[in-house]
Order: structure tokens, then sequence, then C-alpha cells
């Protein structure tokens, strides 16, 4: 019999805050339910704002919140070839092409186009720039020394999957909406699967982990939830296992804003110093039963 197994995956790229504690709570619970386990999973790929302090503080922050999980946490950046394996399994089934331009590039590409369309996050859909270059014109950019991303040729990707894309969801969709679903990875155009910067992107690592770890439920804040079309098209092409996904709504601050590192919101450390306890949190994000 498999064991449920879910899943709290922070990125050390700043404290956790009071929304990092309730999707780990929250993901605490339903294992416990469930009857499965909690894997702590450091989504540290981004070397360029993630910290080891931030590493060493989340563990702690996490501990005395309560949030209990199995084993030694999964550093992402320990295993940067998983990824990159992924990536030259893609390659290799002719998925993947690189993509030179920069981002005022693309912006120059799409200006004056009002009616060009966006990504579910609202940024404007790649406009193929780079996508249809020669052997020779690609190689040339190559030597010229300039950086390239990997994106997925979407079309190209779709045609190898046979039926609808559907995923379970067992929570609640922006939309309200749960159980079977449609997912459609075309909305977010030819994405990218391998940056600039760090070598790969955070669809195609945490895909490969969901699998390696046997993650069998993926609960995850509803910012995320369009997402999951890229994720599931990805398990279809490097045939991965399925998890079922639990997106549960997000905490946000007076004004309707969620919570962010970038922004600045209190962190669970600066309420801690201030002499906030971890039952008071609990008891604050609707985990009084949690101990």
């Amino acid at each position: 019999m498999v064991t449920p197994t879910f899943r709290f995956a922070p990125s050390p790229n700043g404290d956790l805050h009071l929304g990092h504690a309730y999707s780990a709570l929250f993901t605490n619970r339903s294992a416990r339910k469930a009857g499965g386990r909690t894997l702590l999973r450091i989504e540290d790929i981004d070397f360029i704002r993630c910290r080891s302090e931030y590493v060493r503080n989340a563990i702690e922050d996490l501990s005395w919140l309560g949030v209990v999980w199995e084993g030694e946490p999964r550093l992402q950046s320990r295993h940067m070839p998983d990824y990159r394996a992924a990536l030259d399994q893609l390659a290799a089934m002719g998925l993947l092409y690189p993509c030179f331009a920069s981002r005022q590039e693309i912006r120059e590409a799409i200006a004056g186009r009002p009616d060009w369309p966006n990504d579910p996050d609202g940024q404007p859909l790649y406009p193929g720039l780079h996508k249809h270059l020669s052997r020779a014109e690609r190689e040339a950019f190559r030597a010229s020394g300039i950086p390239h991303a990997l994106r997925l040729d979407m079309e190209r990707a779709l045609s190898q999957v046979n039926g609808p894309i559907t995923f379970t969801e067992a929570g609640m969709g922006p939309d309200a909406e749960t159980g079977p679903l449609e997912a459609d990875p075309a909305a977010w155009g030819d994405v990218i699967l391998g940056r600039k910067d760090i070598g790969v992107s955070y669809h195609i690592a945490v895909v490969v982990d969901d699998a390696l770890q046997e993650v069998t439920h993926v609960t995850r804040g509803q910012d995320l939830f369009y997402a999951t079309a890229i994720h599931r098209l990805l398990q279809i092409l490097l045939n991965l296992p399925e998890p079922r996904y639990h997106h549960h709504g997000l905490i946000s601050d007076e004004t309707g804003r969620k919570l962010s590192k970038s922004a600045g919101d209190r962190s669970l450390r600066s309420l801690r110093a201030a002499g906030v306890s971890a039952q008071e949190i609990r008891s604050a994000l609707g985990f009084d039963e949690e101990t």
C-alpha cells in the first residue's frame, strides 16, 4: 500500500511569514488526516536570491511552529544533475530550443500591440523570437557568448499528448473549481524550462522532485493553481507519476494583497522576537487543534 506523501517546499529567499506558516500547517494536517507523512523540501535552486541563513531560519521557524516532517530536508541545490537530466530528455525529444533574446528585445517585439495575449500570471506571451533560427544562426549566437534560456516548444509538446490533459483538484481553485479538471498548458506559451542565470526553472525542478520523493499529494497556495497545467504536461512528457492537488486559499493583509517576502511582510522570526507564541499563530490561522 502506498503511503500518502505530502511536502512543504519553501524557497529560502527571505524569512518565512504567516502565509508560509498557514501552508506548512495545512500540509501537516492534511498528511495526518490521510494517515500519511510530510516531507520538507528547500527549493533553493535560485542561488542568486537564496541564502543559507534563510535555510537555517526556515527549519528553525518551522520546528518552533510545531510542523513535523520525516527525514532530512531535501535541498534542491544538491540535486541539479537530476533536473539537467530531465532537460536533456526533453531536448532529445526535440521539444526544447535556445532563446537568446533579452527581456528588452521581447518587450520591443510586442510594443504597440495592446491586444497581445498574456499568460495566467499576467505576463505577455513569448512572441517567438529565435524560435525558428537555423542551426548556423544558433551556433553563431552561442559563439558570441550571449547567454540563452531553453524554452519548451509548446505546440510540439502538446502534439506528443493523446487526449486532454487533466488533474485532480481536491481543494478549491480560484474559480471555486474542484474534482477532475482540464488543464491548459497552451495558455503559458513557450515557457522557460532552462533559465539563463541558474540553469533550470522551478517548473522542471518541482515535477522531478515530486516524482523522486514519491509525493502523492501536492498542497500549495492558489497562486500556483494555473501552473499545474505546465506540471501535468511535463509529467506526461517525462513519464512521471501524477499526484493529487489541493490548492488552498492565501493569507492576505488588510488590503487583500497576499503576503510576500519581497513586500517586506512581517516574518515569523520578527513575531517570535515580539513575544508571539507558536500557539497564538496556530490559533490565528485556524489550527487550534494542532499541538
